[in-house]
């Protein structure tokens, strides 16, 4: 007997969602990415406005001084929705897995100096209360910013910064012995050592912000663009001590992760900086105020650096973040 097998080709009625073809044209499939990220934002039929501000609905526009006619119009270059966005990040802690327990097994950090350990606890794991400070920054934006492109990016940041703040702690962790001696003292410099009183005021600040689009601006623009060249970058060039790559190999997350995460924020201030004049007005205004006040909450921080070289490098970052506002069509003033 013979089996005759036929293949027959069956023509999709339609390419992608309703929403999708609307948004990108029904003449040709959507990217997964598209399909994920965009018109996907609650727009009519609420039941009610929340009690604790009558105000406004429960997803409303103008929790934001920022206009757009379209809010959807923020896109991620890094084209990440769930899946891509697991998968990356799982390559990325397979990596800092590894470093990590190289580090433990070997027990590399006993190399560094008393110096170097004393620089660590008193300029490094204190930055833990920083990133959980960022998570809750970026969880405000996800839970109220208007458009389902820019809750996406910003969920996903909030997820980052609290693994950040993670590996900071597993740092000070791998130099006590896992007695938590290190965060210890790390809390009560974040509390109480007057030289980080300034970034602490600046994050409590932060956190109690109402406009979600400022909180962006201050955390994910000016704090990270002074914090991250000047506190971990640093890291990663000053090699030649004893035991100084092996913080390098356990703050390479962090490199990698701004690096990355620098093209999405950029993404986003320049389409909303581009929608009109009163937007880039707004995002500069913004963007000179917190960076002004953390310029002066980083100074006391900076000359503590054991190189002598913190003034210098806050400079330079502060020098960078001009020239970051003023290709994002911002005016760096």
């Amino acid at each position: 007997m013979s089996v005759e097998i036929r293949v027959a080709s069956i023509d999709p009625i339609r390419q992608t969602f309703a929403r999708t073809s609307r948004r990108f044209g029904a003449d040709k499939p959507a990217s997964r990415y598209q399909e994920a990220s965009f018109d996907l934002q609650p727009r009519d039929n609420f039941h009610y406005r929340p009690v604790w501000d009558p105000e406004r609905d429960i997803y409303d526009s103008r929790r934001t001084a920022i206009c757009m006619r379209d809010w959807d119009d923020f896109r991620d270059p890094r084209q990440y929705y769930y899946a891509t966005y697991v998968l990356n990040r799982a390559r990325m802690q397979e990596t800092a897995e590894k470093s990590f327990e190289f580090v433990e097994r070997h027990g590399l950090l006993a190399t560094l100096s008393a110096g170097q350990v004393h620089q660590v606890e008193a300029l490094l794991l204190p930055f833990r209360h920083l990133e959980w400070a960022a998570n809750l920054n970026n969880c405000f934006i996800t839970a109220y910013c208007f458009g389902s492109s820019m809750a996406q990016g910003a969920m996903y940041n909030t997820t980052d910064r609290l693994g950040i703040a993670q590996y900071l702690s597993r740092i000070g962790l791998l130099l006590d012995g896992n007695s938590g001696r290190s965060l210890i003292a790390a809390k009560e410099r974040w509390l109480g050592d007057p030289a980080w009183q300034g970034l602490r005021r600046l994050a409590e600040h932060s956190l109690v912000r109402k406009d979600w689009f400022e909180i962006f601006v201050a955390q994910n623009l000016v704090l990270d663009s002074l914090v991250h060249p000047v506190m971990y970058a640093r890291l990663h060039t000053e090699l030649d001590a004893p035991g100084a790559a092996y913080l390098a190999m356990l703050t390479e997350f962090m490199k990698d992760w701004y690096g990355e995460n620098v093209k999405w924020v950029d993404a986003c201030l320049k389409i909303a900086a581009a929608e009109s004049a009163d937007n880039r007005a707004q995002l500069s205004a913004w963007a000179a105020e917190w960076k002004g006040r953390a310029i002066e909450a980083l100074d006391p921080l900076v000359r503590l650096i054991d190189s002598g070289d913190g003034p210098q490098r806050l400079e330079a970052a502060v020098a960078a973040l001009d020239l970051r506002m003023t290709r994002l069509g911002l005016d760096p003033a």
